[in-house]
């Protein structure tokens, strides 16, 4: 199939790449110029394990391309993807107007038999809204079909190209075939095909995203609780995880959820809410919970020097929402950094990948080491925030020798509490007892 994909950000580009890699003909579109410049070079603007490559492949094939030309692309193309960003607004609405711009741009140049479809993350109803703005448009009905987007950052490769399921939201029988024929090749093991309506489709998108940050909000909640009853959460995890109505997944205690997803669309979900006259008690709740939870490492660190944090020297582990991406959006190690900084406190952090971005916000404010190791010279505390697997298994002597106090804040507990004690660590968890060396120095 021929297909246009508006906007390269990071489901743009995985959802061209992937068509792409299956046979299709995909041209990526993006306004801005540079960018698709980076794209052609074969240079890519995100990380994600295993997309440059399959961009670089799918380019030289001859099966992707990428442009600034809107009226060129959407001419040839029997299905445009709208991927365009909608970002939460003050009131956690979300904020439609480049995704009305992209409408607006393509209308003159659809083929009438195309189909338009929603990658977006966008409100009920929208796709209803697409279809009367084209309408007024060109004059004619025009057809508009949602297909949300469940992929993970650092697995988004694997997601899309063999996926949970796959969600469309049609109006006719035959559009929900055409979008059915281009899903096959991911399809072969089964997978449901689920079809259903506009409506349907897009409320299913804000639902899964906040009922798994409603775990993530209630285990968090939970496990600060467990640190004032002298309970460990990994055995309450253990113990609730192997009920089968419960589970395991999304139950690990940390620093708060971040990203470009879970934050705005729990806030947007919320908004419709609102706007429906139905109160968000729930969403409200996992939301707030969050963002108290992104405080917690910080007052862990308060708490330990008494306050007491001008001059620290403090590192950081981790600065990405999670491991295996660059982005460092709504990441709980922005807020552990704003608050360090405002209380003087001397940064050094490593990530793998995401210091570019956390630079870019920073400057020469903290310092960026050129390995896990290195920043833990002279140290007071290491503060853990992604679980990035380099994190896993330290040489804890080295660690030891490197610091000026063995002191480690884990906000994703990947230590075992009993071989810190061994090791003379003072180890601070979430959801954990406290584990105290037996001489703390410079509090």
């Amino acid at each position: 199939m021929r297909i246009a994909v508006v906007g390269t950000g990071y489901v743009g580009l995985v959802t061209g790449t992937c068509f792409a890699d299956s046979g299709n003909a995909v041209t990526c579109i993006d306004i801005n110029a540079d960018k698709v410049a980076r794209l052609k070079r074969g240079e890519i603007p995100i990380y994600e394990p295993g997309l440059e490559d399959l961009v670089t492949r799918n380019a030289r094939a001859g099966r992707l391309h990428f442009t600034t030309d809107t009226a060129a692309a959407v001419a040839n193309a029997e299905i445009v993807f709208l991927a365009v960003g909608t970002p939460p607004a003050a009131d956690g609405s979300a904020d439609l107007s480049a995704l009305w711009s992209v409408v607006d741009s393509i209308a003159p140049h659809l083929h009438p038999d195309a189909v338009v479809v929603t990658k977006s993350t966008v409100p009920v109803g929208t796709c209803a809204g697409i279809e009367r703005r084209l309408l007024e448009r060109t004059g004619r009905q025009c057809r508009v079909a949602s297909n949300p987007e469940f992929l993970k950052e650092g697995a988004a490769i694997d997601d899309f190209q063999k996926p949970d399921r796959v969600v469309v939201g049609v109006r006719s029988a035959d559009v929900g075939e055409r979008l059915r024929s281009l899903y096959a090749p991911f399809l072969r093991t089964e997978n449901p095909f689920l079809v259903m309506s506009p409506e349907s489709s897009e409320m299913t998108k804000y639902v899964a995203n906040a009922l798994l940050a409603t775990k993530i909000s209630f285990i968090n909640e939970v496990a600060n609780l467990c640190e004032r009853m002298e309970a460990d959460i990994d055995d309450v995890r253990r113990g609730i995880g192997h009920d089968s109505r419960i589970g395991f997944a999304f139950l690990f205690p940390g620093a708060g959820y971040g990203g470009s997803c879970f934050p705005k669309d729990v806030q947007a979900l919320a908004s419709m809410a609102r706007d429906k006259g139905v109160p968000p008690r729930i969403l409200s709740a996992v939301h707030d919970t969050n963002l108290a939870q992104k405080q917690v490492l910080g007052e862990k660190v308060a708490q330990h020097f008494g306050g007491r944090l001008a001059g620290r020297p403090i590192a950081i582990w981790g600065l990405a929402f999670k491991p295996r991406t660059d982005d460092v959006r709504d990441a709980p190690a922005i807020d552990l950094i704003e608050r360090l900084l405002a209380a003087d406190a001397r940064l050094t952090v490593f990530d793998p990948e995401a210091m570019p971005n956390v630079q870019a916000i920073y400057g020469d404010r903290i310092r960026y080491a050129a390995g896990p190791m290195e920043a833990l010279d002279g140290a007071e505390c290491l503060v853990i925030v992604t679980e990035w697997g380099d994190f896993r298994r330290p040489d804890f002597d080295d660690m030891a020798r490197r610091m000026k106090n063995c002191v480690i804040i884990d906000g994703r507990n990947l230590y075992s509490s009993a071989d810190m004690r061994a090791r003379g660590f003072t180890y601070l968890a979430i959801g954990k007892q406290p584990v105290l060396a037996p001489t703390v120095g410079g509090s």
